[in-house]
């Protein structure tokens, strides 16, 4: 079992034992199992899952890090939400507004454009968490 810790800087979001977890990385999806191997990644935003008893909850969240050590898996991100939580037409305006300035800044550097696509990945991965997919 895994001891999974979900933390944003207004509140502790889950504080569970789990069988399995799922992260978006930076480099793809991670699965994380019991006795896993020490891990420190950079998050991207996107649908964070785990396992419990065959039972598979799903959150959104906007990146952060994971880091995974003795069992423990500690998740700090600036928001999680439930499918329940997500205001679905929020996340639409977001990825709206995230689209068109990426659409007025497409000869920008990659680097420079890093912020609205990290927004558009969010409010894509909110509405994908609402959507059930």
């Amino acid at each position: 079992m895994l001891k999974l810790e979900i933390v944003t800087p207004e509140k502790k979001v889950l504080d569970e034992t789990v069988d399995s977890v799922t992260v978006p990385t930076a480099s793809g999806e991670a699965g994380i199992l019991p006795n896993h191997a020490p891990l420190i990644s950079a998050l991207k935003p996107g649908i964070l899952s785990y396992s419990n008893r065959g039972a598979t909850e799903r959150l959104a969240i906007s990146g952060g890090f994971v880091e995974v050590s003795s069992n423990r898996v500690s998740v700090l991100t600036d928001t999680a939400e439930t499918a329940e939580e997500v205001d679905a037409d929020s996340a639409r305006s977001q990825r709206e507004a995230a689209e068109k300035a990426l659409a007025t800044h497409a000869t920008a550097a990659l680097e420079e454009t890093e912020p609205d696509r990290e927004r558009l990945d969010a409010a894509n991965a909110r509405l994908q968490l609402v959507a059930g997919k």
